[in-house]
């Protein structure tokens, strides 16, 4: 099994790239460890280098990513390139692969990004707020929040964590970007516009569960969407989400499921407030899928906006065991 590290060594994809593939296009499906990083086997390096090959040859990442999913399913031999529009050609393959251009809402290229996590990991080893304070402001920036969040700071946290894990950052720097990241998030939901009045939709983490970046980045992403949000934080046992959810009548609640360990804490929870008080019980985070609920995905953009939908009297698009 890979880090990430090496699997951007050995397929020649850069780390952001191959995260970015993972979210977009469901190219490979990373094991995760109980930490929640990513780890690669042989066969999924197989992929992604297929899906690079195929990049480089001009086939849009999209396709390529479809393409890649059916050959290596034993489905058949290759197929044909796709006709695509007049433009530029494609670099060579001595160039190195290519990676499809950044989307829309980033105004710099997706090496900046890697450029930024390097400076965010350099000022943390050297616990500098100031360099991590600057890192934050020139990435959010760049794009809206969710697409920084998404694109950016999440795959970043995830880099500081295995940086931690190696002994390149102390637990002290480690804190450091976890505390300013914080204090960011707040701003930013202070910030939103909450439309009282409205449906309700309460957020946390179950009892235990303490890593909490992941579910108040998605907080503040439904609250911009002006859902009226409450959200409570982390380490919240039963009888707290039982007495917000008597407060404030929500109609449906998002429990985070970070870690592995979190997931029978988030399951007994979710089954509680299922059976007790009707409400749409969702769940994200890297360990959603051991709780059996609505699950939101591992993008905070469009987990929000599949909440917001919801609350229209949409039915889920997503899974549920």
């Amino acid at each position: 099994m890979y880090t990430i590290k090496r699997a951007a060594e050995l397929t020649g994809v850069p780390a952001a790239t191959l995260r970015a593939w993972e979210r977009r296009y469901d190219v490979v499906e990373p094991q995760r460890t109980d930490a929640g990083y990513r780890l690669y086997d042989d066969e999924t390096l197989a992929r992604l280098r297929t899906m690079a090959e195929l990049v480089a040859d001009g086939w849009t990442a999209s396709n390529a990513a479809a393409e890649a999913g059916r050959r290596h399913s034993g489905t058949g031999s290759p197929s044909p390139a796709p006709s695509a529009p007049p433009g530029p050609p494609a670099p060579s393959r001595a160039d190195g692969p290519h990676v499809e251009a950044p989307p829309s809402h980033l105004s710099t290229p997706p090496s900046s990004g890697d450029e930024a996590t390097r400076r965010l990991l350099d000022a943390a080893a050297a616990m500098d707020p100031t360099g991590v304070a600057a890192v934050l402001d020139e990435r959010f920036a760049t794009g809206s929040f969710e697409a920084v969040v998404d694109d950016w700071l999440m795959p970043a946290l995830v880099e500081l964590g295995e940086a931690w894990a190696d002994g390149r950052v102390t637990v002290a720097g480690e804190h450091l970007v976890a505390h300013t990241v914080l204090r960011r998030l707040a701003a930013a939901y202070d910030a939103a516009a909450s439309r009282t009045g409205g449906p309700r939709v309460i957020v946390g983490l179950p009892a235990g569960a303490h890593h909490e970046l992941g579910i108040f980045a998605f907080a503040v992403a439904l609250r911009r969407l002006g859902v009226d949000v409450v959200y409570l934080g982390a380490d919240l046992p039963t009888d707290a989400w039982t007495a917000a959810l008597t407060a404030h009548t929500a109609r449906c609640v998002v429990i985070g499921v970070p870690r592995r360990p979190d997931a029978r804490t988030a399951s007994t929870l979710a089954k509680a407030l299922a059976d007790h008080h009707g409400v749409t019980v969702c769940v994200g985070g890297s360990h959603q899928d051991d709780v059996d609920a609505t699950r939101l995905g591992h993008a905070v953009g469009p987990a929000a906006a599949e909440v917001s939908r919801l609350l229209r009297g949409g039915r889920s698009r997503r899974a549920h065991a």
